[in-house]
């Protein structure tokens, strides 16, 4: 894994839709899960949805917590 991709979960927002502007690692869950089965965008905006869908399916958002600390 990408170390870089944490520090752009917790920097990088929504760029459209229902939750533009948030923070990827604010989405909710429920956003995740539709995305996880209706297909995440191509490139790195679904490479991120998907990690974040992954952190949160498996409870280690306290991976996320220093970062979002030390930004």
């Amino acid at each position: 894994m990408n170390p870089n991709l944490l520090t752009d979960l917790v920097t990088m927002k929504m760029p459209f839709g229902k939750y533009k502007d948030r923070l990827l690692c604010d989405l909710p869950e429920t956003y995740l899960v539709w995305f996880h089965s209706k297909g995440f965008p191509p490139g790195k905006l679904g490479e991120l949805l998907g990690t974040m869908y992954e952190i949160r399916l498996n409870g280690l958002e306290y991976l996320l917590q220093p970062i979002r600390r030390g930004r």
